[in-house]
């Protein structure tokens, strides 16, 4: 079995330090532990003196001016790593160093240049993350980002974790411009890789503070922002444009008497039928010969844009009778909140790539033609 450079970005994880490194030095096939240190503490003092006594080599980098936050670190620790295969991890122990032999194990067979340890797959769990909103934002983060990236991330149940094992030969690290946490979503966004994935429970924190915070989030959107968004932004010029037609025609038949609940619902109809027509014919045009055929596309997206209707025409109607809003403006705003929610679901569902049995491609000889826009 391959032996791996295990790579832990830490910030202020002293506590963490000697428990994590006493459960490593229990592995086989660890060639090194590098602590990629961004602390304002005594970390680094910490884990100069476990290196100390540590039955397996351990070495620190500490980063006095950082960049790039995690992922900058991450960068750093593949720079100074001895073996060409690493294993990325958190150093607070929410990622179980034991896992790490079924990341080498599922890696030794040959067919995978990445592998996942996820929370979302088998049996695995996130029961780690500190409550309900933690987990929905978890959740819907990687539900977008899946749906920003369907081919890229396509049998990657869980791009935003920060435990994976990579071979760095199979990618171009000058290619990489990390910005926050999500450098897994780095990689996977700027390279076409044969992905596998185990398992695993994301443990409680042992020690210390969570270093997520509303300005991680924002970084998190930012880097978003900075990897070409595949289909969004062509989604979003159509949605827009539907948007403004939809208004139009609920303010001219608002202004000739009709019922605002009525003229949104002939609204609704008009651009959801006109928005598939001009997406299913250039947005996602190279995407048909493998998604399903024409008229189930249509089905699923017309069916699912009413039921979304369903919801959004009456929450409009609440704006407009309790809040006293113009339908005009409510129509406008719950449109907006509507977005995000259709894009994820033709992404994910009504263009979803059928299997290479199927479709008779192999998996990877399908280009990933709603990225092409995005490699810089």
């Amino acid at each position: 079995m391959v032996a791996v450079s295990v790579i832990i970005p830490t910030f202020n994880e002293g506590p963490n330090v000697a428990p994590l490194v006493a459960r490593l030095s229990a592995l086989e096939n660890i060639a090194e532990v590098i602590f990629v240190d961004d602390s304002t503490d005594d970390t680094p003092a910490e884990i100069e003196r476990v290196a100390a006594d540590a039955a397996v080599p351990v070495r620190l980098l500490h980063r006095e001016s950082p960049t790039g936050g995690l992922g900058g670190a991450v960068l750093r620790g593949f720079e100074a790593a001895n073996s060409d295969v690493c294993v990325v991890m958190d150093g607070d122990l929410q990622h179980p160093p034991e896992v790490i032999g079924q990341l080498i194990g599922r890696f030794d067979q040959g067919d995978a240049d990445i592998v996942v340890a996820s929370r979302y797959s088998g049996e695995g769990s996130a029961a780690g993350l500190a409550g309900f909103t933690r987990l929905a934002v978890s959740r819907g983060s990687t539900l977008l980002t899946k749906a920003m990236f369907p081919r890229r991330l396509y049998g990657c149940s869980d791009p935003m974790t920060g435990f994976f094992l990579v071979d760095l030969r199979t990618i171009d690290r000058s290619s990489l411009r990390p910005q926050g946490f999500k450098i897994l979503l780095e990689i996977l966004a700027r390279h076409t890789l044969r992905i596998a994935e185990v398992s695993f429970d994301f443990a409680d924190r042992n020690a210390g503070e969570s270093k997520a915070s509303m300005r991680q989030g924002l970084r998190f959107l930012r880097q978003l922002s900075s990897l070409r968004f595949g289909k969004m932004p062509a989604f979003a010029l159509v949605g827009a444009i539907g948007a403004v037609v939809n208004v139009f025609i609920v303010w001219a038949l608002t202004g000739l008497d009709v019922g605002y609940v009525w003229a949104a619902i002939v609204g609704a109809e008009v651009t959801i039928v006109g928005n598939f027509l001009i997406l299913d014919r250039y947005v996602f045009s190279e995407m048909k010969a493998e998604a399903s055929p024409f008229w189930r596309r249509f089905g699923q997206s017309f069916l699912f844009n009413n039921a979304e209707a369903v919801i959004r025409i009456p929450v409009m109607a609440l704006l407009v009778e309790s809040w006293h809003i113009s339908a005009a403006v409510a129509t406008a705003a719950t449109l907006a909140v509507a977005f995000v929610v259709r894009f994820v679901f033709h992404s994910l569902v009504v263009y979803r790539p059928r299997r290479a049995s199927d479709s008779g491609a192999a998996p990877l000889e399908v280009a990933d033609r709603s990225m092409r826009s995005g490699e810089a």
